[in-house]
């Protein structure tokens, strides 16, 4: 019973519609008991000759009557008692994604995608059948069942409801043996299943990967051995699950038995009349669903129980970014200051950043370059707070920006990392997705300043092109310069463009960054790229390595200490000399 004391919060909330439920479940259990009576008292008149043709139509009138009542009283609990389940899996869901929405970066690198969307379908679904099923399970069992007896001890022989029930008790024990098995069980399945999910939703994902490296066998072959694994863990959750209906048919066939047997000796000593002993059997055979319903009752609790666990594990994790309650909600504006002394990731023994200053005014453009791993990446995620654990602080607009609302803050910063996410819709949703109010106009302005405008005219639907999932219609650098004229819409404070020029080529390079430069005159841009030319127009250029500043100054500086920049600069002028300026698009 731990699953409904844990969803109590739920059944107080909602005891309304949960009253009503129970009460068409008390109607119809009592009106359940009249026909059988009814038919009870007919055999009777029937076998003593004294059934007339009047008292026949009042006795089918009356068991029509009591159908009928049966009909509005059952709408009555399904409506209430389903409604009320339904209502649940909303709030569940609702919560589940709102909290996704709120979860940091390092909540999403311990959870699995796959992971995630079977917590939000089948565990929800299990939660759901508790507050569904699993009420009219337990509410059914107790007043079907309860009438019934009441029914078969007032209107027959309590000596012959006694015999009968005698057998009851052995299926509380089986019921219990098996429910706690089928919770162990049944946790294991649902991890099996998410691990399958995850599967199935990376190998889709990746497909494109998958076949250019050729590894579609190897991926089936692995795909197959997680399905053999999820069966087979199945398996057990069936074989116990299938014990309790054999047990239950046991346990009716010997009260049956019983039944038969003694009801049949207290026929021929007339203790009771044969219409007693056919209105006894019908109550009998009444008691089946209650039986069936403990059974039942068991095995949905056991599986929303595990269920719940795993969404309240989910529910509970909290997010390590605090958005504070009495946050600035003003837009920040002005110099960003970033002063961060060292910065280490979760779980991760060495410094990913040290002694990372900078101040760049309004209106300024940072380039910041180096290795891969070189730490690029992670100053702008301190920046979009993505983590807030760090030594220092980083300012922006003279505030710590710690101390702005996240509805104010991020809104005013647009980020585009070299591979961006596109939705499933057409171009111009996807340019407009930030500012979902953006006009036609606006949205041909953004693609314009992006360099993209031409070839969206090129396409037959234009901007009602379909980019398919994820944008896989396209190419890389069409991509990227959607993405770019997307967060160009918002009109951002702070433009921050993490390698996000990598796939076009260089004259479509240099021709962004110059509407850049035009459009962006009093607002302030950070690049991090692999390609120096994306960093030539800086107003300041960091160099990183292994987490540190060890370079710093303007295009034409650094070109003259002779460095790592000055090296790396003319091996790349070198090598697109080589290639001819080869366009990726």
């Amino acid at each position: 019973m731990s699953i409904f004391r844990k969803l109590a919060w739920y059944f107080r909330l909602e005891w309304r519609t949960y009253l009503v439920g129970i009460i068409g479940l008390i109607l119809t259990a009592i009106i359940a008991i009249i026909p059988p009576r009814i038919i009870g008292n007919m055999v009777d008149g029937i076998h003593g000759q004294t059934m007339t043709g009047r008292l026949l139509a009042i006795d089918l009138g009356l068991v029509t009557l009591a159908a009928l009542g049966q009909y509005a009283t059952r709408y009555m609990w399904r409506n209430a008692i389903w409604r009320g389940a339904a209502h649940l899996e909303q709030l569940l869901r609702n919560r589940l994604f709102s909290h996704f929405m709120v979860m940091d970066r390092e909540f999403y690198q311990h959870y699995r995608t796959g992971d995630l969307m079977a917590h939000a379908t089948n565990d929800l679904e299990a939660v759901q059948r508790v507050a569904g099923g699993g009420i009219l399970q337990f509410a059914d069992a107790i007043i079907t069942g309860g009438t019934t007896l009441i029914a078969m001890m007032a209107l027959i022989d309590w000596r012959l409801t006694l015999i009968a029930i005698i057998p009851f008790p052995f299926l509380a024990v089986i019921s219990w043996f098996l429910g706690q098995r089928i919770h162990r069980a049944f946790g294991s399945s649902q991890a099996a299943f998410s691990r399958l999910n995850n599967k199935a939703q990376e190998s889709i994902s990746g497909i494109k990967v998958i076949k250019a490296l050729g590894q579609e066998d190897a991926d089936v072959a692995d795909f197959d051995s997680q399905v053999a694994r999820t069966i087979k863990i199945n398996r057990r959750v069936n074989r116990l699950d299938s014990l309790f209906d054999p047990a239950i048919t046991l346990v009716i066939s010997l009260s049956y038995v019983a039944t038969i047997v003694l009801g049949g000796l207290f026929v021929t000593h007339n203790v009771i009349t044969i219409g007693n002993l056919v209105s006894f059997i019908s109550y009998l055979a009444m008691m089946v669903w209650p039986m069936f319903a403990v059974g039942m009752l068991f095995n949905t609790m056991e599986r929303g129980n595990a269920s719940y666990d795993r969404v309240m594990e989910l529910l509970n994790q909290k997010t390590h970014i605090i958005d504070r309650v009495n946050g600035l909600k003003t837009r920040p504006t002005g110099t960003l200051s970033y002063h961060v002394n060292r910065f280490d990731y979760p779980d991760d023994a060495g410094a990913s950043l040290q002694r990372i200053d900078f101040d760049l005014q309004a209106g300024k453009t940072l380039g910041i370059v180096g290795r891969v791993g070189a730490g690029k990446s992670t100053i702008m995620k301190l920046i979009l707070r993505e983590f807030d654990a760090y030594d220092g602080e980083i300012q922006f607009g003279g505030h710590p920006i710690k101390d702005y609302a996240l509805d104010s803050y991020l809104p005013a910063i647009g980020y585009v990392p070299q591979e961006s996410f596109l939705f499933s819709s057409n171009i111009f949703e996807n340019i407009r997705f930030a500012r979902p109010e953006a006009t036609q106009a606006e949205v041909e302005a953004a693609a314009a300043k992006s360099d993209l405008s031409g070839q969206i005219a090129q396409l037959p639907e234009g901007y009602d092109t379909q980019v398919g999932e994820e944008g896989i219609s396209l190419s890389g650098g069409q991509r990227q310069r959607m993405a770019i004229a997307r967060a160009l819409l918002i009109n951002p404070e702070l433009l921050i463009l993490d390698d996000a020029l990598s796939a076009v080529d260089a004259e479509t390079e240099a021709e962004i960054l110059a509407n850049l430069k035009a459009e962006r005159a009093n607002k302030t841009t950070i690049i991090s790229a692999h390609r120096l030319s994306s960093v030539m127009g800086a107003d300041e250029i960091l160099v990183l390595d292994h987490g540190e500043v060890v370079e710093r100054g303007t295009h034409a500086q650094l070109m003259a200490a002779h460095g790592w920049y000055q090296r790396m600069f003319d091996q790349q002028q070198l090598e697109t000399q080589v290639k001819g300026g080869v366009s990726d698009d």
